[in-house]
């Protein structure tokens, strides 16, 4: 099928390497790799994205999450790339010293507004005030929700189907497990099997929300899509297994047992999982996964995120 217009950001393909881990042998999918600065899977979905930003002639982008968030940096820098500003709408508050993910975007002088959780229940409201206010002095907005996940940016993990599908290790596989935040990772896994006529189990770990929310979310962002891009498939959410409870720590936090699994994979593979997202994830795949007598055919997808680690750097030392 015909894929959408695309900006070429990202180091694509990303290879997919065999790792030994608890006398275990598996596959992972280094996502990672898709750039240095631009790191992770959000780079996907802003090729989409973005294009379309420069399409509409918009001279400022607004985008939103945490204070840490992967999704952010990805866009200011991306964005600074195509001549574009970037304003940040952040759930937290600004730090005087400020780490990881939020240092980036204070290097960059983007323009950033700090919003209370309560705040930023109601962000997509609050972008789209001030959108307005700016369309009003001639200023062209382009907004992009939380993570790029709507039916632009879920293009980026639809065409991460078709680069895997070409990919001899993904063959062999029963299925895939990642991190699942603002659902438009899954979401574009879910068409592109459906797209690709592929039946393997996707495996979503939550790192926010649950499992009930979750669907709800991820429904959405497919049907947005499949009814932008008159698409004639269906979504197979039989072959999808949204699993809880292993963030129950919260999507800031992070608990003192993934932070020394984090480390023991990191020394015994030279691979650094992040502390939000990639970290949970492969909590809940070692458990399930790896070690003597369980099913280890199930590709871990590496979505990045290194930056991260760095705000959390004194959990690494504590423990």
């Amino acid at each position: 099928m015909k894929f959408p217009t695309k900006l070429h950001l990202a180091n694509l393909p990303t290879p997919i390497q065999q790792v030994e881990y608890k006398n275990t042998k598996f596959l992972i999918k280094r996502d990672d790799y898709t750039g240095s600065e631009f790191s992770g899977n959000k780079i996907r979905k802003l090729e989409y994205l973005l294009v379309d930003a420069k399409r509409k002639k918009a001279g400022t982008i607004f985008t939103c999450g945490g204070e840490q968030s992967n999704h952010c940096r990805a866009t200011v820098l991306a964005a600074s790339k195509l001549g574009i500003k970037t304003k940040l709408f952040l759930w937290g508050k600004k730090r005087k010293h400020a780490t990881g993910n939020l240092l980036i975007s204070n290097i960059m002088d983007v323009e950033t507004e700090f919003l209370t959780l309560k705040q930023y229940k109601n962000v997509n409201s609050i972008m789209a005030k001030q959108s307005d206010l700016r369309k009003a002095s001639n200023e062209k907005v382009y907004i992009i929700p939380t993570g790029g996940s709507n039916a632009q940016g879920v293009w980026g993990y639809i065409n991460f189907v078709e680069e895997i599908s070409k990919q001899p290790e993904f063959k062999k596989s029963k299925g895939i497990l990642c991190a699942n935040g603002s659902g438009g990772t899954i979401a574009g896994i879910l068409l592109g099997f459906a797209i690709k006529g592929i039946r393997k189990k996707i495996f979503g770990v939550n790192v926010i929300g649950d499992a009930k929310e979750m669907i709800g979310v991820i429904n959405s962002i497919v049907e947005e899509c499949l009814y932008t891009y008159k698409l004639k498939v269906k979504a197979d959410y039989s072959l999808l297994e949204l699993m809880d409870g292993y963030s129950n720590e919260g999507y800031k936090r992070t608990s003192p047992e993934k932070v020394c699994l984090i480390k023991d994979f990191a020394r015994q593979t030279g691979i650094i999982l992040d502390p939000t997202y990639t970290g949970k994830a492969f909590y809940a795949y070692n458990e399930i996964f790896l070690g003597k007598n369980k099913r280890n055919n199930i590709l871990f997808i590496h979505t990045g995120g290194l930056f991260g680690i760095f705000a959390k750097s004194k959990l690494f030392f504590d423990n």
